[in-house]
């Protein structure tokens, strides 16, 4: 029951109590909640309250809408704060998923302008470009486009890029020493391709993130572009 006494906010009060309930596994994914004169009256609140707790639900991504239908349960994330230095596949089993990768092409280019200038190479030099489909547990997470310079790991695409993680792929075989990474976050609308991957209906947001990886030479070893699955990944940054 929500305290009306209490100097907390109601709508902070029945929005901690359904997150609770959700987070706990007494809703579960896609069900669909109470209507809001329904959470009126269980609670004994304004509809204003209650839109105010389902609103910042609905920015938590604990719950999602269906336009003339209700508001229903999302279904949990991977959450990631990102180990810059760990690789999905890492991240992944860490939190007891089971990761895995589907290459979508994997082939040897020469690098234009802005792949050069990522890369800090020369224009026209060799790159491995390295296209893959993330997936947690089977279900697609992320679509992440990567370009490593090819000298620095030749013969990379003879390797098992498919299961084994990249970054173990580059310390164990190549015995590099990945640094530092320096990555951005943006949310942004899913391109066709993207929807099509990780079985998303367009229109439908997602997480990008441009990550950019030095070695302990400063030499920069791969930048990766990711488009996150919105209702599956959640990214957290630390300050």
């Amino acid at each position: 029951m929500l305290d009306k006494d209490s100097a907390m906010p109601l709508h902070v009060q029945l929005r901690d109590a359904l997150r609770q309930q959700i987070l706990a596994g007494g809703l579960l994914p896609h069900t669909q909640l109470a209507s809001e004169r329904e959470l009126c009256e269980q609670h004994g609140v304004s509809r204003i309250t209650v839109r105010q707790a389902l609103a910042d639900l609905l920015r938590e991504g604990l719950i999602y809408t269906q336009v003339g239908k209700g508001t229903y349960v999302a279904m949990s994330r991977l959450e990631e704060e990102p180990h810059l230095l760990s690789s999905f596949t890492d991240d992944t089993r860490r939190r007891g998923m089971a990761a895995s990768s589907r290459v979508l092409s994997a082939t040897i280019v020469n690098a234009d302008d802005e792949q050069a200038g990522r890369l800090r190479i020369p224009r026209g030099a060799e790159v491995v470009r390295l296209r893959r489909l993330r997936l947690a547990n089977g279900l697609p997470v992320a679509v992440q486009l990567t370009w490593l310079p090819h000298h620095l790991c030749p013969g990379l695409l003879g390797c098992d890029l498919a299961s084994r993680s990249l970054f173990d792929i580059l310390r164990s075989e190549y015995k590099l020493t990945l640094l530092r990474a320096e990555s951005s976050v943006a949310a942004a609308l899913a391109e066709p391709e993207d929807c099509r991957l990780l079985q998303l209906s367009p229109p439908a947001a997602v997480l990008i993130s441009d990550q950019t990886t030095c070695l302990d030479s400063e030499a920069v070893i791969e930048f990766t572009h990711s488009v996150f699955h919105g209702d599956r990944y959640t990214l957290h940054t630390r300050t």
